[in-house]
């Protein structure tokens, strides 16, 4: 299990899909489910969905990550061939300078650029200290005019994203520019591949969601349309691990999946989750009888889809489960494949305790 999470985690790493772009993505992964005879469809916003069909009487869930990232679109480019973006997404400007950029217009077509970072020697004591805007931002892709962008068919509008990077470190740790939600994708994959030989248990509907960088749209379609009992949502958390986040909790990577106890945005979006107990409760369970370390999360500035797929039709009992993970929003995150190897197994775990009894109250026994 270990090596096909890694190899899924690579690989899919290596593929762009901005948020909104997702097509490589998705065609990726859905070529990975068609080797496994997994059938999958894609709705109008570009959802790839797949079912397995269990006990009638049992909760419907709905299990789901994301496949889009963060980046750019292009919104202007000079006559001198340097190019102007937006943001899309949480990108920390602070860490852009000098980094390199794929713009995409096609496979096998892309065009790599850097962003632009003004010469040392020339850079004032006061500028050596300060944070370029997105608006201020320069991408140079070499061409030396705005002809010569466009002929290689870059346009406003194009997306943009950090150049894909898939890097191994010590032991098991991987970073890489989409670990965000890359991993997630990998920890599907991987329980769908059991899922598919499985035999009895519940309804489980499969989503690798679209948008979730931008304002958290592509689950809420899927969940309007299956309209599940339970969602169970797969997303980094963060690794508290660094003397610069220690003070924000005890998520340790390489110590294990966790579950998120409380989340909450309250910068321009102001959501959050605060999972069923029962859910809570059922994940606490599992990872006891399965001998797997589950560590606990409770942060605000953190936000999901899942904070708008709980509130579909009469309610959805809700739970974030996910992985530590160092750096968020950069362009080289990190995380540890035995914390996913172990996320696999505990949701595989929990999922086969839903049954026909399970009590979707959240008034505890």
């Amino acid at each position: 299990m270990l090596e096909r999470l890694r190899s899924d985690l690579h690989e899919l790493m290596l593929i762009p899909g901005l948020s909104g772009h997702e097509e490589r993505v998705r065609r990726a992964i859905k070529a990975k489910l068609d080797i496994e005879g997994i059938t999958s469809t894609t709705d109008k916003l570009g959802n790839l969905i797949t079912s397995f069909k269990g006990d009638q009487n049992a909760p419907d869930i709905m299990l789901f990550t994301h496949m889009d990232q963060l980046g750019f679109i292009v919104r202007k480019i000079d006559t001198n061939g340097f190019i102007r973006v937006e943001r899309l997404g949480g990108v920390p400007e602070r860490a852009l300078a000098s980094q390199a950029v794929l713009l995409c217009v096609g496979d096998k077509r892309d065009v790599t650029g850097v962003i632009a970072n003004k010469n040392h020697h020339a850079t004032t004591p006061e500028e050596k200290y300060t944070v370029l805007r997105t608006s201020e931002l320069m991408i140079d892709t070499g061409h030396g005019s705005a002809d010569a962008v466009r002929a290689a068919g870059i346009d406003i509008g194009t997306p943009v994203v950090y150049l894909p990077k898939s890097l191994s470190l010590d032991g098991e740790r991987v970073a890489g520019t989409s670990i965000d939600d890359r991993a997630g994708c990998a920890v599907l994959l991987e329980i769908a591949r059991t899922l598919a030989r499985r035999r009895g248990g519940p309804t489980v509907n499969m989503v690798f969601s679209v948008q979730e960088e931008f304002n958290l749209r592509g689950a809420v379609v899927a969940a309007q349309n299956l309209e599940p009992d339970i969602a169970i949502q797969i997303d980094l958390m963060l690794a508290t691990d660094t003397p610069d986040m220690q003070d924000r909790g005890e998520m340790a990577l390489g110590s294990g999946p966790g579950i998120s106890l409380y989340s909450f945005h309250g910068r321009g979006t102001l959501n959050g989750v605060i999972p069923h107990p029962r859910l809570v409760k059922l994940f606490e369970d599992a990872a006891d009888g399965a001998l797997i370390p589950l560590q606990r999360s409770a942060q605000v500035g953190v936000l999901t889809d899942l904070s708008y797929v709980q509130l579909v039709g009469e309610g959805v009992a809700s739970i974030d489960i996910g992985f530590p993970m160092r750096n968020s929003h950069s362009s080289l995150e990190v995380c540890d494949l035995n914390d996913l190897q172990a996320l696999t197994e505990l949701t595989l775990t929990a999922l086969d305790q839903i049954g026909p009894d399970f009590n979707l109250s959240r008034d505890l026994d």
